[in-house]
């Protein structure tokens, strides 16, 4: 999903290669993610071959961003009990 946050859309190959998976690995979970409602596959031809184009949808932007805010909710929290009694740091 992070990929696809700053992108309208991206091309399957580019995400597998960004990312270094397999193609079967990211088929998988991009079937769960499209499932989910959390994003969008359409499929076209391009240069004679059949492409497929991941988009993220409303519903996954949101659930990523509240992702993200969740984690960072979780490392703040690290931080603080990180820290020693008394410090302001």
């Amino acid at each position: 999903m992070a990929l696809l946050s700053d992108v309208t859309d991206a091309e399957f190959a580019t995400l597998r290669d960004m990312l270094g998976i397999s193609d079967s690995l990211l088929s998988k979970h991009l079937a769960a993610l499209n499932e989910a409602g959390y994003v969008h596959l359409t499929k076209a031809k391009a240069n004679g071959r059949q492409r497929t184009w991941v988009a993220a949808t409303t519903a996954g932007t949101k659930a990523f961003r509240g992702h993200l805010t969740s984690l960072q909710m979780l490392a703040d929290r690290t931080r603080s009990a990180d820290q020693p009694e008394g410090s302001h740091s």
